[in-house]
């Protein structure tokens, strides 16, 4: 089943140049994906009350229009009938005038909190049934060609984090567009994010970037945490000149 609900693009979520954040519109997918299991469980607390949860670890999101505060949406997520081995899938979309605005492919863990071990899809039964998957592929490794550059730190901070203590990661998108070139204005066309690490509260990351010599306006990314364990790998790709 293909499961929905209602949001207002909000004012705080746009950024300078009047356009709904990456970030956001990660939030409005994630938090439809939260209602969802809510709606037929088991939620978020069930699953932590019986010692598990869903921990993700890639995600690729196309961002196709650039939505201004208060345009209503409709946030769409469904899961796929081809989990397999440790790999949960899910997608979304963001729907604004009957048209897709953004789209999204997830891969997630599903954790015992207690091991910190994996659990096989096989062993965990949803509450709903799923629906045919997105044609967007996902890449399982991030490749650099060329060793990025250190260009910066980031300090995981109180407003960074969730319950889980670490980086929520609807909050990567804006903290890897907080590193992108001095005077680069273009929106964000596509985000490709593998999680390696967690990062928690009072952690300093560490931020590395290299611009894709194979697509202008396509740029690598590795942030490390103080102990020099890799955290995240990802590209963010912005839309073309005038596009």
């Amino acid at each position: 089943m293909i499961f929905s609900a209602p949001f207002t693009v909000d004012f705080h979520d746009t950024d300078l140049y009047a356009r709904m954040r990456p970030s956001a519109a990660l939030k409005y997918m994630q938090e439809v994906a939260n209602l969802h299991l809510n709606a037929y469980g088991p939620s978020m607390d069930e699953l932590r009350a019986g010692g598990r949860a869903f921990i993700l670890s890639r995600i690729r999101m196309s961002i196709h229009r650039q939505l201004p505060a208060y345009t209503p949406i409709e946030a769409q997520t469904w899961i796929s009938n081809d989990d397999h081995g440790f790999s949960f899938n899910r997608y979304h979309r963001i729907m604004a005038g009957g048209e897709v605005a953004a789209e999204a492919a997830s891969v997630w863990a599903l954790v015992d909190l207690g091991t910190h071990h994996p659990i096989r899809a096989s062993e965990f039964t949803y509450n709903f049934t799923g629906e045919p998957p997105l044609d967007l592929p996902l890449p399982r490794r991030i490749r650099f060609a060329d060793d990025p550059e250190e260009i910066g730190q980031r300090r995981v901070a109180y407003s960074d984090c969730d319950y889980n203590g670490h980086i929520n990661n609807t909050r990567y998108p804006d903290l890897l567009c907080d590193h992108l070139p001095a005077g680069e204005t273009r929106p964000v066309a596509d985000v490709v994010i593998n999680f390696l690490g967690e990062a928690p509260l009072g952690d300093t990351l560490t931020v590395y970037r290299a611009a894709d010599p194979e697509r202008e306006g396509r740029f690598l990314f590795r942030t490390r945490r103080a102990d020099g364990s890799t955290n995240i790998e990802a590209v963010l790709t912005l839309a073309e000149a005038g596009a």
